[in-house]
């Protein structure tokens, strides 16, 4: 199965995110030690510009994903946080990147929590976590790869047990419908059953009828014969 294009920008921006945060720290360590640190500001800058150009790509390649419906509404739900999480990093690097002489521990934070800027506190996200404290960028990365693998393989089985639900339903429909077919058949069958009683009814009524009409013309016809057969008969 081919990687998700989307995926794979997504992978490639926090490299440049990172980088970023690296070269700034480099620029600030140069700045300390009294070195020119012109070129890191080129090569800062023009990285933040890539950073924002790339996360503007990222919101595009959502936003038809998700109107086209490429992807489920959860995933694009999960996506859209991926991105904002960006958002505010970037919108931290360039405000790390304007804090020209930051200490090494302070750029640290600021990169990470939004942190501080000659005493003015970033309000764009809370304190560092303990589970990223003392970490470093590479185990920040990997710490977030593995968090991402872990909600894949949770929509993984979600989608697996929707797939199964769907597959059962359809079951299910199928057999409502040889149900509803027997019950047809059913009810075809006894309303013939019916119209044949009614018929044969009807021909019973009428042979009972025709079998009285009989009766009573034998009986007349005997009659008949007994009147003649005294009329002719001799007396003496």
């Amino acid at each position: 199965m081919a990687p998700d294009p989307w995926l794979l920008m997504y992978d490639s921006t926090c490299h440049i995110a990172q980088e970023i945060a690296e070269k700034i720290q480099e620029r600030n360590r140069c700045q300390r030690n009294g070195e020119n640190s012109t070129k890191l500001n080129v090569t800062i800058r023009s990285l933040l510009q890539n950073l924002k150009v790339k996360i503007d790509q990222l919101k595009d390649l959502l936003l038809r994903a998700i109107s086209t419906r490429q992807i489920t509404q959860l995933e694009g739900d999960r996506r859209q946080n991926l991105v904002d999480d960006l958002l505010t990093r970037q919108r931290q690097l360039q405000a790390s990147y304007k804090n020209d002489g930051t200490e090494p521990d302070v750029i640290r934070s600021s990169l990470m929590t939004g942190g501080v800027k000659r005493g003015v506190t970033n309000p764009w996200l809370l304190e560092e976590t303990e589970e990223t404290s003392g970490l470093g960028f590479g185990e920040i990365r990997q710490q977030q790869q593995r968090i991402i693998q872990e909600q894949d393989a949770g929509l993984d089985a979600l989608s697996s047990v929707l797939s199964r639900q769907k597959q059962m339903g359809q079951e299910i429909g199928n057999e409502l419908e040889e149900q509803n077919e027997i019950i047809d058949d059913l009810t075809n069958l006894v309303a013939n059953t019916d119209d044949k009683l009614r018929s044969q009814t009807r021909h019973v009524k009428m042979v009972d009828k025709k079998s009285t009409s009989c009766g009573m013309l034998v009986v007349i016809v005997l009659l008949l014969i007994t009147i003649a057969v005294v009329a002719v008969w001799p007396t003496h």
